[in-house]
């Protein structure tokens, strides 16, 4: 039997499209991602507070680096799985847990963390963005709950409101009367995707739904560091790569897109100072009980 999500349950389409072509530029790019994630990944880490000899899972870790900062939290005693479903995010992941020496401490398994079977092994079930793309959330945390031993805990980070988070927003419409007209139906109100998990009220829901007690929520506003000093161009052309304005365009031709790019360039240059191509974000850091 092939390893992996066989993409007929109810993830399906979110497994499709992370082993896609469109998603290839999270491979590619991740190096850059991680530096601009990192001061959230610290966030997160530090309202996990993973400690030496604990057992953590970390659900959708992409190409590894909250894995390998587990890794090297919990050290030598511990134990780290990390769950992705994109077949090349979990080869390199595989890679920097190997070039690292962590084999010993850290595993990546290709795996719908939804379906999954799970032992209550875990001391502490952790994620950086990957949770926010269930299709049936209450079903999938349930389901991520038996990860847990009765004494564990959960801490994640999701996004809050697109509105509230212009770093990602502002490459979209600065280019927008530039992108190809788009084929793809408007998403429906709590869609998986990026912002599912952007209303506070249906998050507790959710957990609430799916047996989590003691469940705590509170917002963190980091600066989403783009690009060095006089980066705006680098970091529109960034932002083509990987992200929204990737995705929106995917069907563009190369002088739509150079368009694209230099719209983009001139929205950040107002954001370009001697700190970086800075602009606002706001997350949830979310923990709470099995």
């Amino acid at each position: 039997m092939a390893e992996g999500p066989d993409g007929e349950g109810p993830n399906a389409a979110q497994i499709a499209y992370w082993n896609s072509q469109s998603c290839a530029g999270w491979l590619t790019e991740h190096e850059r991602l991680d530096a601009l994630f990192a001061p959230l990944t610290e966030a997160a880490l530090a309202a996990a507070a993973p400690y030496p000899g604990e057992r953590a899972a970390d659900v959708g870790c992409g190409a590894g680096a909250t894995v390998l900062a587990l890794a090297r939290a919990v050290g030598p005693g511990g134990g780290v799985l990390g769950l992705d479903v994109s077949e090349r995010l979990v080869a390199r992941a595989r890679e920097r847990i190997a070039e690292a020496g962590l084999d010993a401490t850290a595993r990546v398994e290709l795996a719908d963390a939804a379906l999954r079977p799970f032992a209550a092994e875990a001391d502490l079930l952790f994620s950086r963005f990957g949770v926010m793309f269930f299709a049936d959330p209450v079903a999938a945390f349930a389901n991520l709950r038996r990860a847990l031993r009765p004494e564990g805990r959960m801490a994640f980070v999701a996004w809050r409101p697109l509105a509230e988070n212009p770093w990602f927003r502002l490459p979209v419409e600065a280019a927008r009367e530039h992108l190809p007209p788009s084929t793809d139906p408007p998403p429906e109100p709590c869609a998986p995707g990026p912002f599912a998990f952007d209303d506070l009220e249906r998050v507790r829901g959710i957990l609430a739904a799916a047996g989590w007690r003691g469940v705590e929520i509170a917002p963190h506003d980091p600066m989403m560091r783009l690009a060095p000093a006089a980066g705006a161009v680098a970091a529109a052309r960034d932002a083509a790569a990987v992200g929204p304005l990737a995705r929106a365009l995917a069907g563009a031709g190369e002088e739509e897109r150079r368009r694209a790019v230099d719209a983009v360039a001139e929205a950040l240059r107002a954001h370009d100072g001697p700190g970086g191509v800075v602009l606002p974000g706001a997350v949830w850091l979310v923990s709470a009980r099995p």
